[in-house]
């Protein structure tokens, strides 16, 4: 046999040439022994799947976190500190950090073990076995055994296992929107194109990863494996680099600048005691250095990571029940700084779910209330329901005769819910039938007699029906596209009558039909003739004659009302949307007119269209056009690179494999989870359980909470861990000045190691973890996206943290002085006394600064009831303060010693003074953000 040659465009070629160029017969197919050849030249039709990451590799990925590498560093310099003590007790600090950084990465494991590879989803979805023709014998072989050449026999259920070029198709329909994002099945026709066409409009062709919805077929493959159309977007996912999240990007910065921060406190401290006390041994000097180094793990927020990934997973969980699915825990975040939303149309902004929306006929135009497949809603004529009449008339013949020519089915399942078998358009016809009240009465009267199928070159389809009202009497009933219906038509129902259809007749139908497509409505006419009883009834082109002309019904695909409303809500937020699909042009652009995306009349812009622009031509584009239809995964990706190039966060949503690379390429992908495969569910980092656009919405608004909340307990542990170092400092640098000193000049510490760990353990975690858990202000959707440069802790709030630790630190050491002998104020206690003193002002300041850090402007006061979680973290900690002061097994554990009732009131006035110095500070605020009058 001939060594095939290259196909340049198989569409354009006719099934001939194209056998010849491929070395192949149209009937007998490839011969065995020259099928074997190609499959040893080509290798086997299957994709290139990336391999799994193993478990340990992706554990381990939990820990390279410039904080973590931080709390690493923690570890080892409180490991060294204990060996150079002595190896005494256990190495506590390092043990409880260590302990701190193995649940962050436990937790950050268990929430994306379930993340699947989309390269591999992909490779999964192709067909096990095909039907070919070789050597004239028709045989089921291994998809993967398939080469180009081969003479593929397509039937009803079928998946494509390569692509390939149509030689014969019967009422072929392929159900092809997980590659192109078309809704509804194409019929496929093996004609030649005049030309080069998008994949959408390639009707000779059949891709690989697509479906056979209806009829039969032969094809010609012409690619395989990663030379498929499905292959291609392997390719493109495979070399898609998924971008770090706006948050993951700021905990590194983050974690630097800590890390910064540490070693300058670190040597700052050490240099600075070092100048004051001027020790006389190496001794001396190794203490000073452990003093430095052991300040500045306590400067570290060591509960940051883990206190992070808690209140990101219990964001995840409340997202969980508004039905979006979130893998990864950063992901969280991203939604509440998205500026564009990229979203598929059919099932997220609409329901998915055909329906007749109009009807015309002779007598008149009428509209049916109700959406989706419920018969819920009515026929109106003038905006009341439709009465008995020539019009009524009508439109039952219409109704019940497009259901009469289909073969789906309206069910009601267990829970209420309404449900369609078959075809989606059949299945309009039939709830539309519903609403008008005419179904039992048709199930009564007509009895299937035969049936002629749809096929693309007839556009039609026709089933004979026994008139059981009328002696058995035969009525041939026929649906199809209105103009090929209209030739066939030689009279036309007016009420009860049948008139004679003349020119003045067929053009008023054929306005009619312009006017629904003009709505970009999908037209189906219904005609019928009874059939005398000589007729043959399998002399179809006889039978389909002398038709007489009911009308012609408008579906769509209706928008989802809570969808429009998502739409405002993301416009007051400040949150572009853009509607991307693959579908008509006119359709896209009526759907995002009725949902408010686009004004009434304008249009979309094509893919054939984005194609021939330049990159500055096609970032205009996207700056100005909003509805783009008919467009290949290709453009999804230049459409998402060039927003994103313009500095937006972008959240792209997709159900189809063609949507994959685009979904990871986004800054946060969404896929559909009922409607969507499992390839656009691997590559995405969001899935939304009920395919809502509205839902996408509600996590942007949970997303801005969590980021507010994000702000919330980093403003309050970086000011608690600041009022911490800044009391030690000031403290040893103004020892003398506050009375604490000990005979001998020897340097006395404000707090203790163990009280210091002590208030990062009480303090530092379940009150800013239940900080983590309020509940979104009112207002998250009413300012604009965050910048993706704004900083999560910017200038403003380093201040705010100075501000709060001075004040914390001045009552923390006042309050000792109070009560130490000499100092600014005389006190008579001794040293654990006033150092106890002085340790629980600082636990009370910190527990008063979880209502401060709430908000940058708002007061403490202001909403104290909608975090009970805060509450009983503060209680909690309160407890567990009193335990440590008044309990004698922990005055030996901790250094600390009973307090008098008057010395309680005296810390809580005292730890109070952070409360209003945060008042005063925020009431200015409030006043400088005012607009002038």
């Amino acid at each position: 046999m001939a060594q095939p040659q290259g196909p340049n465009d198989p569409p354009t070629q006719g099934a001939e040439d194209l056998a010849r160029l491929l070395g192949t017969d149209l009937v007998s197919g490839l011969p065995a022994h020259e099928a074997a050849r190609r499959l040893a030249q080509d290798g086997p039709n299957e994709l290139q799947a990336t391999p799994r990451t193993a478990a340990w590799r992706r554990l381990l990925s939990q820990f390279q976190d410039p904080l973590i590498y931080l709390l690493l560093g923690a570890i080892v310099v409180s490991l060294l500190a204990w060996v150079f003590e002595g190896l005494h007790g256990w190495p506590v600090d390092a043990i409880v950090v260590a302990a701190i950084v193995l649940l962050n990465g436990v937790l950050g494991h268990v929430q994306e073990a379930k993340a699947h590879d989309a390269v591999a989803a992909l490779a999964r979805m192709s067909a096990p076995t095909a039907s070919v023709v070789r050597g004239g014998q028709v045989q089921r072989v291994p998809s993967a055994q398939l080469v180009k050449g081969d003479l593929l026999v397509l039937a009803e259920g079928d998946a494509t296992p390569a692509d390939a070029r149509l030689v014969r198709a019967a009422a072929l329909r392929m159900q092809e929107s997980s590659l192109t994002g078309e809704s509804e099945a194409v019929l496929k026709d093996p004609a030649p194109l005049p030309g080069p066409a998008a994949l959408g409009d390639q009707l000779n062709m059949v891709f690989k990863g697509t479906f056979v919805a209806q009829g039969s077929g032969t094809a010609l493959v012409v690619a395989t494996g990663m030379a498929t159309q499905m292959g291609a977007i392997a390719g493109m996912l495979a070399a898609t680099v998924e971008q770090p999240t706006p948050l993951e990007k700021e905990i590194v910065h983050i974690g630097r600048m800590l890390g910064v921060a540490v070693l300058a406190i670190a040597a700052v401290v050490v240099c600075t005691i070092l100048l004051i006390s001027r020790p006389d041994s190496m001794a001396e000097v190794v203490g000073v250095l452990l003093l430095g180094v052991a300040l500045a793990v306590a400067a570290v927020p060591e509960g940051l990571p883990a206190i992070l990934s808690v209140v990101l997973a219990l964001g995840v969980q409340r997202m969980a029940r508004h039905h979006a699915i979130i893998k990864n825990l950063s992901s969280v975040e991203t939604l509440g700084a998205t500026s564009v939303i990229c979203t598929d149309k059919t099932g997220t902004l609409t329901r998915s779910e055909m329906t007749v929306v109009r009807i015309v006929t002779a007598s008149g135009t009428t509209d049916v209330t109700g959406v989706g497949y419920a018969p819920e809603g009515e026929v109106q004529w003038a905006g009341t329901r439709l009465q008995p009449g020539p019009l009524h008339a009508e439109q039952v013949v219409l109704l019940s005769g497009g259901s009469l020519a289909g073969n789906a089915s309206l069910q009601q399942a267990d829970n209420g819910a309404w449900q369609v078998h078959g075809d989606p358009t059949e299945a309009a016809f039939l709830v539309a039938e519903h609403k008008l009240g005419a179904t039992a009465r048709r199930k009564q009267r007509f009895e299937r007699i035969a049936e002629h199928p749809f096929t693309s070159e007839r556009k039609r389809m026709s089933t004979i029906e026994r008139d059981l009202e009328h002696g058995g009497e035969r009525v041939l009933i026929c649906k199809g596209a209105p103009d090929v219906l209209l030739d066939l038509c030689t009279h036309t129902r007016v009420g009860m009558d049948v008139v004679a259809l003349d020119e003045r007749l067929r053009a008023k139908i054929l306005a009619d039909v312009d006017a629904l497509s003009g709505d970009a409505l999908r037209t189906l006419a219904v005609a019928y003739r009874p059939l005398a009883a000589h007729e043959d009834l399998q002399e179809v082109d006889a039978l389909e004659r002398g038709l007489i002309f009911v009308g012609t019904a408008g579906i769509i695909d209706p928008p989802r009302e809570e969808a429009a409303v998502a739409i405002r809500e993301a416009r007051r937020a400040g949150i572009r949307v853009i509607m991307i699909t693959g579908d008509h042009p006119r359709t896209a652009a009526r759907i995002a007119a009725d949902l408010g995306l686009v004004p009434p009349g304008a249009t979309a812009l094509t893919g054939a269209e984005l194609d021939v622009l330049d990159g500055a031509a096609f970032a205009q584009a996207v700056r100005r056009t909003s509805v783009f239809a008919r467009v290949a995964p290709a453009h999804k990706l230049r459409i998402v690179a060039a927003l994103q190039a313009e500095g937006h966060i972008v959240a792209m949503t997709g159900d189809g494999v063609n949507d994959a690379p685009a979904l990871k390429a986004a800054d946060i992908g969404v896929a559909m989870g009922v409607t969507g495969t499992e390839v656009a569910k691997g590559a995405a980092r969001m899935v939304l359980a009920d395919d809502n656009f509205a839902t996408i919405i509600e996590a942007v608004r949970e997303g801005r909470g969590i980021f507010d909340n994000i702000r919330k307990f980093l403003r309050y542990l970086l000011s608690s861990n600041m009022g911490e170092v800044l009391t030690v400092f000031l403290g040893v640098v103004g020892a003398g000045v506050i009375g604490l000193t000990a005979p001998g000049g020897a340097l006395v510490l404000p707090l203790l190691a163990t009280q210091i760990l002590w208030l990062n353990l009480i303090t530092d975690s379940w009150p800013a973890l239940a900080m983590g858990m309020d509940p979104a202000s009112d207002d998250a959707m009413a300012r604009k996206p965050r910048h993706p440069g704004e900083r999560v802790i910017d200038a403003a709030m380093w201040w705010g943290v100075v501000q709060i630790g001075i004040v914390v630190a001045v009552a923390t050491l006042l309050t000792m002085d109070m009560y130490l002998p000499g100092g600014l104020i005389e006190g008579d206690r001794d040293l654990a006394n006033a150092r106890t003193a002085g340790f629980t002002v600082l636990v009370f300041a910190h527990l008063f600064n979880c209502f401060n850090a709430r908000s940058e402007t708002a007061s403490a006061f202001a909403n104290l009831a909608t975090n009970p979680w805060l509450w009983g973290a503060v209680a909690l900690s309160a407890l567990l303060q009193v335990a440590v002061v008044h309990l004698e097994v922990l005055n030996l554990a901790f250094g600390t010693a009973p307090l008098s009732p008057g010395q309680w009131l005296v810390c809580g006035a005292m730890g109070s003074t952070v409360l209003w110095f945060s008042e005063v500070r925020k009431f200015f605020k409030r006043r400088s953000l005012r607009p002038p009058r």
